[in-house]
């Protein structure tokens, strides 16, 4: 049996490589691709492929909504396409659901394919933990993987997982990613509600502080503390802020 495959990914770089990869499976015959997932929910339905390569970052829906918006009985098997995305690495490990973490190996793709081709089989004997994953993710609540900043007539889009702080600027959140600055006409108490708690934490009324860039913690004057970045930047913890910044991180 020939298993139908369908590509979704809104990089069109990123379609092409998978649909690449792909010639070389000879039981895989690719029936489509989609760069969004409103289209891929109406694919998928429609069309009732065995396999789906979904990226997990979209705009509008991303992977997991596009999951959630179909029915059981239109599960096909899906191998996850992210760039990083450190809850979606923990929910797949234990709900045993393959993903491919960008940039990812032709030998790592081929494991990939394989235990999809797996998985249809389980699919038929009714064995899938997509279900569970789909259950988890529903109770848990959603926090943004990556930020639409407007520049002129463009819209950038910064990943989360980028970001190294962030600080409150009049009406503005400035971002700072690596070497560069980004302006969002937003407050800074928006933003923070919109990341995840586990790998963010305000450490200032002004400033907000991706977790795993912090490579030093110093006292500071006035029961103050300062946190020293990869790169070199420095950042106070006030001290309305240091107890639970103390207890992240100490």
């Amino acid at each position: 049996m020939t298993l139908r495959a369908l590509v979704v990914d809104d990089e069109a770089v990123a379609r092409r490589r998978i649909r690449r990869l792909l010639g070389a499976e000879s039981d895989i015959g690719v029936i489509g691709e989609c760069a969004d997932g409103a289209s891929a929910v109406e694919a998928i339905a429609s069309a009732r492929p065995h396999i789906v390569f979904l990226d997990v970052q979209m705009p509008e829906l991303d992977g997991f909504d596009v999951v959630q918006a179909l029915e059981p009985d239109q599960l096909p098997a899906i191998v996850f396409v992210t760039a990083f995305d450190r809850y979606a690495i923990r929910a797949f490990d234990v709900h045993a659901i393959d993903y491919l973490l960008k940039p990812f190996t032709r030998e790592r793709f081929r494991v990939a394919v394989d235990r999809a081709r797996e998985r249809v089989d389980r699919r038929h004997a009714g064995s899938d933990g997509l279900a569970n994953l789909i259950s988890d993710l529903r109770a848990r609540r959603r926090y943004a993987t990556r930020m639409a900043v407007r520049t002129g007539t463009r819209t950038v889009f910064v990943d989360c997982c980028d970001l190294d702080w962030l600080e409150a600027a009049d009406n503005y959140v400035k971002l700072h990613v690596g070497g560069r600055e980004y302006l969002m006409r937003e407050t800074l108490t928006a933003v923070e509600q919109r990341l995840d708690p586990g790998e963010f934490a305000r450490i200032h009324r002004s400033t907000i502080v991706r977790l795993d860039r912090i490579v030093e913690v110093r006292p500071a004057t006035h029961g103050d503390l300062e946190l020293a970045l990869r790169g070199g930047t420095r950042l106070a913890v006030s001290r309305t802020f240091r107890d639970r910044v103390e207890g992240r991180l100490i």
